[in-house]
């Protein structure tokens, strides 16, 4: 019979320990990418595109019962029309502009001012740890870098979820807006110069960001197991 030497015990101990750390480091991952999100790939400065919205469910007991998507004011879209999702209604709310808005079909004189999506039964509510899509056609879109779109999250025992705080500095939000990047139109190639004279150029979207996140989040798993793999083998033995 044998027994352990404090040398392996210790070395136990240390493997134990990298396993709750990549278990923290795996948590704060999904719950970052947990929030919701809005993507367009082809979404484009000027131009119309559609726009997807990811709503999850992070609640683990309510499931979610609507969502109310705010459209800017300062950068007014206008138009949107809705991809039909089974079991939900969506209204889309408009609102008078201040000053009206030139485009290639004329002049627009309204704007999208939110959009509404409710599940008609408890049957179509998006249960804990599911999610669903909501996409929207609309443009013309602003001549930005991006667009802030702040989403209410209603759940059904009641509670709501403002997705409405802006990202400052480096640190991350508890509950941020759905930020949408929009692309240079395609007739434009390479980095464009700003009025200043600098040299601008787009960044990848949180997909992207999302995606190199995981990836990272891979390799050092699988370097730390074979760390501890060769903490434990090394740990001498003696005889009982």
């Amino acid at each position: 019979m044998s027994r352990s030497t404090p040398s392996r015990r210790h070395g136990a101990r240390i493997a134990a320990g990298l396993l709750l750390a990549v278990g923290a480091v795996l948590v704060s991952a999904t719950a970052a990418s947990a929030h919701v999100e809005v993507s367009g790939t082809d979404a484009t400065r000027g131009g119309y595109g559609v726009l997807t919205f990811r709503v999850p469910t992070e609640s683990a007991t309510a499931a979610t019962t609507g969502i109310a998507i705010t459209f800017p004011t300062g950068t007014p879209i206008a138009s949107a029309s809705i991809q039909p999702v089974a079991g939900w209604t969506a209204t889309v709310s408009t609102e008078r502009l201040a000053k009206p808005i030139t485009t290639d079909d004329g002049t627009v004189t309204t704007a999208v001012s939110r959009i509404d999506w409710k599940a008609d039964s408890a049957g179509a509510a998006i249960e804990p740890g599911q999610f669903q899509e909501f996409a929207v056609a609309a443009g013309p879109l602003p001549d930005t870098a991006q667009v802030r779109f702040p989403t209410l999250q209603t759940y059904s025992d009641g509670t709501t979820v403002n997705w409405n705080e802006v990202k400052t500095g480096t640190a991350e939000p508890t509950h941020p807006a759905p930020v949408l990047e929009l692309a240079a139109p395609a007739a434009a190639t390479g980095p464009t110069v700003s009025a200043s004279g600098t040299t601008a150029t787009t960044s990848p979207g949180d997909g992207a960001g999302l995606v190199v996140g995981i990836v990272g989040i891979v390799i050092a798993v699988v370097a730390l197991l074979v760390a501890i793999v060769a903490v434990l083998r090394g740990s001498p033995r003696r005889a009982a």
